[in-house]
């Protein structure tokens, strides 16, 4: 059970390996659909008449059917997580360094899944998809979508796949919420939960920062309440919440090392105007056209929201109580530079844990690439990652809670 294809041949100067094929690689991979052909109720009480999961695999899942891995993405991110969809894609999948043989990850030893999730806009049911009712795209029709709605979809598609248990779920910021209900909700299910640069609920300014970026969206004359053509829509009001939730995922240092108060070349001095004068603010403009070629506006709106109602604490009392079915062993990681989910709320996850009597574990990572830093190439975190993956085990990790 392994999605990845066989290599195709590519044009390349001779003697050079083509980066699928390079060491450490999972090589070609192509994306599967897992239909679900039953009704789905949300928390909301609103259905489904049935959903689809995009999703890819790498490896290959073992006779007991428990060495799976589960990745979760953020809210951005989508099941692309590693290898590559052709030998032309100018980059790979959005976890590639910590997924592949013989990487953090390893796929020689375990059966890695990784979904769009229930309500995104990259082959799952979402917003963007039609409504066999009307005929046309469900827009603001579509049910509001929890977290734990999301986590029920993909334990059906793990069901599907076969899989007996969880040996690890990862996942980082909203990914890091999806891994965190995991353990809560499919207590029995799940023996590892490794969460990043998350919260047990978000904050007021995070809270604000996702609201400001639906109203560009809203206020755009050409959301019309969500009931626009899948190459039209909110262009212009989605770009704008793409570049503010951007500057929230990387930090100060990061940005002023980066690009500074460096001008374009192409900056008239300092000439009164609005065009591009600094390079951050072309970085920010690309960041926002990227975007739009990719994402569903609707669904951006969704998942915000999504982000917004999760909270441990409130649902269950407190976080402990939250935390009272939990059988797996966990390990939180926080990074210094995060302001969105600075390492305070993370700390606080693995603290509750423990309050509650868990097998929890805390790693506190000094960076100054901000919230994206788990994202980023980080020899630190891939061992942190690799020795909690493959021990055997309880093992506290030598970091101060």
């Amino acid at each position: 059970m392994n999605d990845v294809i066989d290599p195709l041949p590519a044009t390349r100067p001779a003697g050079e390996t083509p980066r699928h094929l390079a060491p450490g690689e999972v090589g070609l991979v192509a994306p599967r659909d897992f239909v679900h052909p039953k009704p789905f109720s949300f928390r909301s009480g609103q259905t489904l008449p049935a959903f689809t999961l995009r999703y890819e695999t790498y490896g290959t899942l073992n006779t007991t059917r428990d060495n799976a891995v589960l990745i979760c993405h953020a809210l951005s991110g989508d099941h692309h997580a590693a290898g590559w969809h052709s030998p032309t894609d100018k980059k790979p999948g959005w976890w590639n360094n910590l997924i592949g043989p013989g990487k953090a990850v390893d796929t020689r030893r375990f059966f890695v899944v990784c979904a769009n999730v229930l309500g995104g806009c990259q082959g799952s049911t979402g917003p963007s998809s039609l409504n066999p009712e009307t005929g046309r795209a469900y827009g603001i029709q579509f049910p509001f979508v929890t977290i734990g709605d999301m986590v029920r979809a993909q334990k059906l598609l793990l069901d599907h796949l076969g899989v007996a248990e969880l040996h690890t779920v990862i996942g980082g910021s909203m990914g890091g919420m999806l891994a965190l209900r995991f353990a809560t909700d499919f207590p029995h299910f799940t023996r590892r939960v490794l969460a990043m640069a998350t919260t047990g609920r978000e904050s007021a300014q995070a809270i604000a920062f996702n609201e400001v970026g639906r109203q560009a969206i809203m206020q755009d004359p050409a959301w019309n309440r969500g009931d626009y053509a899948k190459d039209a829509g909110p262009r212009v009001g989605l770009a704008i919440a793409r570049m503010m939730a951007h500057i929230t995922y990387v930090s100060d240092a990061s940005m002023d090392r980066k690009f500074g108060r460096r001008k374009k070349d192409t900056a008239n001095g300092d000439a009164y105007t609005f065009d591009v004068q600094f390079e951050v603010e072309g970085y920010l403009r690309h960041q926002g056209q990227s975007f739009i070629n990719r994402f569903d506006a609707n669904s951006y709106l969704y998942i915000t929201r999504a982000l917004d109602q999760f909270d441990l604490a409130q649902s269950h009392g407190s976080l402990e109580k939250a935390f009272a079915p939990v059988e797996a062993d966990a390990l939180i990681v926080g990074f210094t530079s995060d302001w969105l989910f600075p390492p305070e709320q993370n700390r606080q996850l693995a603290l509750a844990l423990l309050r509650a009597g868990k097998r929890a574990s805390y790693a506190e990572l000094s960076t100054d690439l901000g919230h994206d830093s788990f994202l980023l190439e980080s020899e630190e975190l891939y061992s942190l990652v690799r020795s909690f993956l493959e021990r055997d085990q309880p093992y506290v990790f030598d970091y101060a809670i």
